[in-house]
């Protein structure tokens, strides 16, 4: 139940607008939809926030590959730049407004755009690093699991049965499979005490969560 009855603050995953939707991709904004739906028949007020990530989002499950963004800027013959990332993410961002629309799904009450928060998501790892939720590789920051006891417990995780390598290429300098970025180095992205890099989508979702 609800925090605050009859108040539900809602939080679902928008797109990475590198490339246009798909139809796969288009389903879980019809699943949340169905959902807010629900809460409001029964009667919810529904503060609803969709997120839109527009950088940051590797093309591998292990934190390890090329940033989709970068590769969509490659594959268009723009320059490597913020600014050409931003702009040809307002053309993705605008193409599926337009399917959001046609779905008939209800608009949120917030569209969050990832790379408006950066400085909120940078100041969330270093208060993460600040209590020891972290540590530091060649390639980025990473948060350790096994610094969280009851990390995986919404899932139903065995951590321990995880093996490295199972489905994506290893990290040697992982301390744990499942240990994910919360920042990864690169020639492009923002300033910060790790370098110039961006923050890992795992974080994205909790600092705008948050917000």
């Amino acid at each position: 139940s609800p925090h605050t009855p009859p108040q539900v603050r809602m939080y679902s995953c928008g797109p990475t607008v590198y490339d246009y939707a798909h139809i796969g991709n288009l389903r879980s904004f019809v699943c949340a939809d169905i959902l807010k739906r629900t809460l409001l028949r029964a009667g919810y007020e529904v503060t609803h926030t969709i997120n839109i990530t527009d950088f940051g989002q590797l093309s591998d499950d292990g934190d390890n590959g090329e940033d989709k963004m970068m590769r969509a800027l490659k594959k268009a013959g723009k320059p490597i730049t913020l600014s050409a990332m931003r702009d040809l993410a307002d053309e993705y961002i605008d193409a599926f407004f337009d399917d959001f629309a046609e779905l008939r799904c209800l608009p949120p009450t917030t569209w969050s755009r990832a790379s408006d928060y950066v400085a909120k998501q940078i100041r969330l790892i270093k208060t993460l690093e600040e209590k020891g939720y972290t540590y530091e590789t060649s390639d980025g920051v990473y948060f350790d699991i096994a610094k969280f006891p009851s990390y995986g417990r919404l899932g139903d995780i065995d951590l321990a049965s995880l093996k490295s390598g199972a489905r994506v290429e290893v990290n040697q300098e992982k301390r744990h499979p499942a240990d994910f970025a919360v920042w990864k180095k690169g020639l492009l992205g923002w300033d910060s005490d790790w370098g110039k890099g961006f923050p890992g989508w795992h974080i994205e979702c909790s600092a705008m969560s948050h917000e």
